[in-house]
């Protein structure tokens, strides 16, 4: 959360891990079925949000353009990978209780 709105969240590192695995914002966009204009706007923000920037982008022409995830993304998308698998931990011994109660 930053403020009240969420900083981070499962489509948000969706969308930073295709910019690091494709090096391009339209294509990480493309392969979400997410419009251009809408990635950028979230790139945008969560760089904003962060105190330095997760994506870097260049634009394009003959050179073309690209997008790259810095080493402050990739260090948040592994950070909220970690905390994922933690937080699934943590509630494992409730959940099992909790399937015990559901219909089979």
């Amino acid at each position: 959360m930053c403020g009240r709105d969420a900083a981070l969240g499962p489509g948000r590192v969706q969308l930073l891990e295709l910019v690091g695995e494709t090096g391009s914002l339209r294509a990480a966009a493309d392969r979400m079925g997410m419009a251009y204009m809408t990635a950028w706007k979230h790139v945008k923000t969560l760089n904003r949000r962060f105190r330095s920037p997760l994506v870097v982008s260049k634009r394009g022409g003959k050179a073309g353009g690209g997008a790259v995830l810095t080493a402050t993304g990739q260090r948040v998308v592994a950070l909220y990978h970690s905390m994922e698998e933690q937080s699934h931990a943590a509630i494992q011994k409730g959940f099992r209780v909790f399937q015990t109660l559901l219909k089979r």
